[in-house]
């Protein structure tokens, strides 16, 4: 079967009209073309959303036409704007505190626990504590409004509401298929496929100090414009041999900061659906970040500033690359 991916694309031009693209070897065709050209009029007209709506079948065709076409005369994909892969979904769901690694160095740079105990004798109590937590517990899942995603090479704005933005490159799954209520043992089958999301947090933002009791605050702390890039393409899930053998790779300004793998990650993605889905039904198109490895800027104590420049991959994935650019107020 010839590797194929799906994308939202423009001509690089101002008010350039958006299509959902095919991207074979970094190649890119609007689908709408090419299903006017092979007789393929279920393809038609549609966005990436509406493609998910109907995954199923439209994977099917996908896969056909795929094999059919001559990408000699599609695009270079460096002569189009990347918007979104998926432009936009209707719900954004988010894993958090989901790596091992990750959690165990909050844990130990926070010095958060027993008291008296030296870094080693801390690092030690936390890792037995996520042990415990992934024979016993549950994933802790918060939701992103749909207005932070952004393209994966737009500029990123960082805003004056906040001193420490920070970084968190995450995998993210794609959902293709509407459920409630569903069970580890199927949660695969609502999988369409992946994609990169990097979950921009601002760090100070996070405690509330007004009232203490009511904790963390994802909303203001997450949910600012921007905040989630997101793409560059949806790699259908038959093309990604186990999601849990992909390298991460985050780097700002030339520094690596993130450097892992998914294999890290505690709550694997069937046990974030089915967790997911006891509480609220998933729709296509449905966007599932599922937690980010160690390497975030709190752990350095560095955070990300103007001229900044953020480039984010995982394997058979793409990448992701965004200037840092200060908002005026």
């Amino acid at each position: 079967m010839k590797k194929f991916a799906l994308g939202t694309f423009s001509a690089q031009h101002e008010n350039a009209e958006k299509f959902a693209g095919l991207v074979v070897d970094r190649k890119v065709a609007p689908i709408s073309t090419l299903a006017e050209e092979h007789d393929m009029p279920q393809l038609g007209g549609k966005s990436v959303l509406a493609l998910l709506e109907s995954w199923s079948s439209a994977f099917q065709s996908l896969k056909v036409l795929a094999e059919k076409v001559d990408t000699t005369e599609w695009y270079d994909e460096n002569h189009l704007k990347f918007h979104p892969a998926v432009d936009l979904p209707r719900q954004v769901f988010c894993t958090g505190a989901n790596y091992r690694k990750h959690v165990v160095d909050m844990t130990v740079d926070a010095n958060v626990g027993p008291e008296g105990f030296s870094k080693e004798e801390l690092k030690r109590w936390a890792e037995e504590m996520m042990d415990n937590r992934v024979a016993n517990g549950e994933p802790y899942v918060f939701t992103k409004p749909v207005s932070a995603i952004s393209g994966p090479y737009d500029n990123l704005i960082l805003p004056f509401t906040t001193e420490r933005p920070d970084w968190e490159l995450e995998l993210a799954v794609v959902i293709g298929k509407e459920g409630y209520n569903i069970s580890e043992v199927d949660a695969m089958d609502y999988v369409a496929g992946y994609t990169i999301v990097n979950d921009i947090s601002a760090r100070d933002l996070i405690p509330r100090t007004d009232y203490k009791m009511l904790g963390t605050d994802w909303f203001r702390s997450k949910g600012q414009p921007g905040f989630l890039p997101l793409g560059p393409y949806v790699v259908p899930k038959c093309f990604i041999d186990n999601p849990y053998d992909l390298q991460m790779k985050l780097m700002v300004s030339g520094a690596t900061m993130q450097d892992e793998t998914t294999a890290d990650m505690l709550f694997n993605i069937e046990k974030q659906i089915a967790y997911i889905s006891r509480y609220a039904k998933i729709l296509p198109g449905d966007i599932i970040c599922t937690g980010s490895p160690a390497g975030n800027g709190t752990h350095y104590n560095r955070y990300l500033t103007d001229g900044d420049v953020m480039r984010a991959e995982i394997s058979g994935l793409g990448y992701q690359l965004q200037k840092c650019v200060v908002e005026t107020k």
